[in-house]
C-alpha cells in the first residue's frame, strides 16, 4: 500500500494530477478541494494517497490532509458506493461538511454532489451515521450536540419548524444544538435564527 508521495508535481489536469518521485511518475485521482490547494508545477508536493485495486485497474486516489483521506475511505466502504461518488463527494463538500451532513442525517444536501441520488444519500448517511463520530473529523464536539438535538423533544420540534423555513437539516441541527436545550421551542427558534443570521 501506498501511503503518501512526496516529490515533484509534473503534471496536473481537471481530476488528476502526477507527482514524480525517485524518476517515477505516480498519477493519482484527486478532488477539486486537493487539486485546487496543490501548488504550481514543478514544485515540491507532498500528498497522502489511497490505493485502490480492482479486476483491470489499479488506480491512487491523492489527497492534501489526512481527514480528506479517511472520509473518502469511510464514504467508499458503504455498499455500492465507488471511488467516483467519493471524489464527488469531497470536491463539493469539505470532510467536516460531509460529516455534519451524515450526523444530522442532512441526505438531501448529499444529493447537491455529482451522481449522488436521494436513495444513495439515504444509504450513506444510514450506514455511516454511527461511524462518523468516531473518525478523525475536526469538529467533533459539535457532532457530539447535533447528535444530542434528536433526543430532545423541544430541540426536534424546533429544529422541525427551521426546516420548514428553508434551512437544510444540516444548518438548523448545528444551530440548534448551540442553544440551550432546556429552552422552551420558541426560545429555541429564536437563539437558532440568531446563530443562522450570523
Amino acid at each position: 500500500m501506498i501511503f503518501s508521495l512526496h516529490g515533484k508535481l509534473i503534471y496536473t489536469d481537471s481530476r488528476s494530477f502526477v507527482v514524480e518521485c525517485g524518476g517515477v511518475g505516480y498519477k493519482c485521482i484527486a478532488t477539486l478541494n486537493t487539486l485546487s490547494s496543490l501548488p504550481k508545477k514543478g514544485s515540491e508536493v507532498f500528498v497522502y494517497t489511497y490505493m485502490n485495486v480492482k479486476e483491470d485497474a489499479v488506480d491512487l486516489y491523492g489527497f492534501n490532509e489526512t481527514t480528506e483521506m479517511e472520509c473518502f475511505k469511510l464514504i467508499t466502504s458503504v455498499n455500492g458506493v465507488g471511488p467516483r461518488i467519493g471524489i464527488a463527494i469531497l470536491s463539493d463538500f469539505t470532510p467536516d461538511q460531509v460529516a455534519l451532513y451524515i450526523a444530522s442525517g442532512d441526505s438531501k444536501s448529499l444529493t447537491r454532489a455529482s451522481g449522488v441520488g436521494a436513495k444513495l444519500a439515504q444509504r450513506i448517511v444510514l450506514e455511516l451515521k454511527d461511524k462518523v463520530t468516531a473518525t478523525d473529523i475536526s469538529f467533533k464536539e459539535d457532532l457530539k450536540a447535533v447528535g444530542n438535538v434528536v433526543n430532545h423533544t423541544n430541540a426536534q420540534e424546533a429544529l422541525s419548524a427551521l426546516v420548514s423555513l428553508g434551512y437544510s437539516q444540516s444548518e438548523a441541527s448545528l444551530a440548534v444544538s448551540r442553544t440551550d436545550q432546556s429552552f422552551s421551542v420558541q426560545q429555541i427558534i429564536k437563539e437558532s435564527l440568531k446563530s443562522l443570521s450570523r
